[in-house]
């Protein structure tokens, strides 16, 4: 019975992180973009942009993600028409994770050698060959890295989203572990969520230093 209660949570947290980290990095990627091609040193300066992106994602950042999923129920709702279980919760999910990823991408891609960009820009290449060709070729170990400290940022909102109704191994520790005093089960979950972390940590690892031989 607790062997079967188990596996489903860690099948329904990887359901969830699977899904929101998808969404999260497209929607941080395409900002992560906007905010380096609008920065004062980007391709295409814009201080108005880049201010208020950066003003938006700091706000998102701030919120208490157990604060977050509660306030965007009617959004939930309206995305998916409903606000529980594990496919509602990757909408706060995403929208929690989204700015976090952005700021890593961004980070990443600022990473890049300026000496590169200028050379870039000698030869002609257009801004889209620049961003593509050469910031996010050579940011690319750095992105995949903050990839995976987004994954692993989602498998703890996870666990909190079950504390609302979210489902996954947070929902398995709060209503039978805590619920029902069964320590047992909130060890387990524990213990699964540290695997789980550790697994993809080291996965992690071994591909950003592949990529970055």
């Amino acid at each position: 019975m607790i062997k079967e209660i188990l596996i489903q949570g860690l099948k329904e947290t990887i359901f969830m992180v699977s899904y929101s980290t998808l969404f999260a990095v497209i929607i941080g990627f395409a900002l992560a973009i906007i905010l380096i091609l609008t920065d004062k040193n980007g391709l295409k300066p814009n201080k108005f942009i880049y201010s208020l992106l950066d003003l938006i994602i700091n706000v998102l950042r701030s919120f208490p993600f157990i604060i977050l999923m509660i306030a965007i129920i009617p959004f939930t709702r309206f995305i998916v028409g409903k606000s529980i279980g594990t496919t509602a919760a990757i909408v706060p999910l995403t929208i929690g994770a989204a700015p976090f990823a952005a700021r890593v991408i961004e980070s990443a891609l600022k990473e890049v050698d300026p000496g590169l960009i200028e050379a870039a820009k000698s030869f002609g290449a257009t801004t889209t060959q620049i961003l593509f060709k050469v910031m996010v070729k050579e940011a690319f170990p750095s992105i995949i890295r903050g990839i995976i400290l987004t994954i692993i940022n989602l498998i703890g909102y996870s666990a909190m989203a079950g504390a609302v109704g979210g489902g996954g191994l947070g929902d398995v520790a709060i209503t039978y572990g805590y619920n029902r005093f069964k320590t047992d089960i909130m060890v387990y979950t524990v213990i699964l969520l540290i695997i789980l972390v550790q697994f993809i940590q080291s996965a992690g690892n071994v591909l950003y230093k592949n990529l970055n031989k």
